[in-house]
């Protein structure tokens, strides 16, 4: 089926380690609002406290630990099903760091993306480069969301299964390819069907939205103040929708457009990495070790193509465990490094490697953005980034097919790449259908009438989630307002002071910078 790109927060992408493997089923986040036998919650702010049988998860005390680092963990007690609040239980893994001083205004709640991202993973890795002032005056607080890494996780293939899965060509140009891959997503929805069907249900991002409610309440805040990257920045969104008046301050950094169909998002998406893959190219013109000397960009992508046939018709060996490195393995690999200027010095070595008909670094990059373990085990990013967004979507959604080499021209006619494979037209009717679970669908429209000023950030260069969707999304907001780096990568906070200026005193005192407050590249 068709591939695209996770969106997670760059800091725990590819060397520095997410974002998994552009997925078969569906698209990053096609979704839109069709009748189902779900009933989703009613939108505007909810008295969910009152609600019948909800009472209980509202008025929770949660009984925190240390868990190592200075870090305290605790588990949040929340229904699997909203609809039966007195049926089954799941419990959520949370993280916070204790306020260090200053007058402490309460809680910060992050979501670092995916979707699947683990939000213990990043804020032991990240917490640090919040800065000293959040740090201060906010209880940073993460969690793993429902379906995810320690909160009733989604589990479909073992590890070995996986890498043979990641392996499977999902651009097939021949009956054989095509048969291959057939059997291959069979086998994942009935692996995925067996071993947490009774969840598939319920791990949709409405419900995530509502169990960040009832956290809110948890952590004895009036209101949330939030800060979401990537698809964190969706899950934001929702929340804001559904309840307005409980915003404080909301910053969402790297946004996901939700008016987006499947074929406008891939092609966005697409387009997005075509971008940083040109932006990759012109700043391996000025290293030592750059593969492309004295080539133009378009040679570039030419020869980057050949790479690509050449790993179809003929696995690149690897020294690694002995997998052979397929072409969607070398597409991976070089994608992992889209997140982050930082790992490019890694691909341009990856690369050079590849041409000389080594896969091995290309594989550990792959590696990377699959989050595969020394030990071949994987996190379940993967599988829990799939359940999502097939919760997410509904079933029968309009999703026009067309030529491979026909994309919607985002790029304005300059060389593709992504663009190619991310509009790939083989497979693209309804790319959910054979989930073996019924949606809860998010609506395309989510204006968050009401709600307190929400900071969109949007980096002009970003991949996974292209500038135009920010620009969009702030638009959609009653109360949006937009943040523009001038730069390269996948989100903004993490690696511009000037955009972490802005964020953290919007966070900190409820105003925002003017709209359209662009920081320049190097600030």
């Amino acid at each position: 089926m068709r591939r695209f790109g996770r969106s997670l927060l760059p800091e725990i992408n590819p060397k520095d380690a997410d974002m998994g493997r552009a997925s078969r089923l569906i698209t990053m986040l096609g979704v839109g609002l069709l009748a189902t036998t779900f009933t989703s919650p009613a939108r505007g702010d909810q008295a969910q406290a009152g609600t019948p049988g909800l009472g209980r998860f509202y008025t929770q005390q949660l009984s925190w630990t240390g868990c190592g680092g200075g870090f305290q963990c605790a588990k949040l007690t929340l229904p699997l099903d909203y609809r039966d609040p007195g049926g089954e239980t799941i419990q959520l893994a949370v993280i916070r760091l204790r306020a260090g001083g200053g007058k402490r205004i309460g809680s910060l709640v992050t979501n670092p993306g995916g979707p699947g991202g683990s939000g213990l993973e990043f804020l032991r890795g990240d917490s640090v480069a919040f800065g000293s002032a959040l740090r201060a005056q906010f209880d940073l607080v993460s969690f793993d969301p429902r379906g995810v890494g320690e909160s009733a996780p989604v589990r479909c293939l073992t590890g070995p299964e996986q890498d043979a899965y990641f392996a499977v060509d999902d651009s097939p140009e021949t009956k054989a390819e095509e048969k291959a891959l057939k059997v291959a997503d069979r086998k994942y929805l009935k692996a995925c069907e067996t071993n947490s069907g009774h969840l598939l249900p319920y791990v949709g991002t409405l419900n995530a939205a509502r169990d960040m409610d009832v956290l809110r309440a948890a952590l004895g805040d009036e209101r949330l103040t939030y800060l979401g990257f990537s698809y964190g920045t969706y899950l934001g969104a929702v929340y804001a929708d559904l309840f307005p008046k409980r915003v404080r301050a909301m910053t969402l950094d790297g946004a996901v457009d939700p008016a987006l169909t499947d074929n406008e998002a891939s092609d966005s998406q697409g387009a997005g990495f075509d971008v940083a893959y040109t932006a990759f190219v012109k700043d391996c013109f000025k290293a030592a070790n750059c593969p492309f000397e004295g080539r133009t960009v378009a040679k570039a992508f030419a020869e980057t193509k050949k790479l690509l046939k050449r790993a179809d018709r003929k696995a690149l060996p690897s020294t690694t465990d002995g997998r052979k490195v397929t072409e969607p393995v070398v597409l991976i690999g070089i994608q992992a490094a889209m997140y982050s200027a930082d790992s490019w010095p890694d691909l341009r070595d990856a690369l050079a490697r590849g041409f000389k008909g080594d896969g091995t670094a290309l594989q550990a990059l792959a590696d990377f953005y699959n989050e595969r373990r020394p030990d071949g085990t994987y996190s379940n990013l993967d599988d829990a980034f799939r359940a999502i967004n097939c919760a997410d979507r509904p079933r029968g959604a309009s999703v026009t097919t067309r030529p491979r080499s026909v994309s919607s021209g985002e790029n304005g006619g300059k060389p593709e790449l992504f663009g190619d494979y991310f509009s790939d037209g083989e497979d693209t009717t309804d790319s959910c259908a054979a989930w073996p679970a019924k949606p809860s669908p998010v609506p395309r429209s989510l204006p968050a009438k009401g709600s307190a000023p929400i900071l969109v950030v949007g980096t002009v260069r970003d991949s996974a989630t292209p500038y135009k969707q920010a620009k969009a999304l702030a638009r959609q907001f009653d109360s949006g307002v937009l943040l523009t780096f001038d730069g390269d990568g996948h989100t903004a906070f993490l690696q511009s002071g000037c955009v972490k200026g802005q964020v953290s005193a919007y966070l900190l005192t409820g105003k925002t910078p003017r709209n359209g407050t662009v920081c320049a590249s190097g600030t």
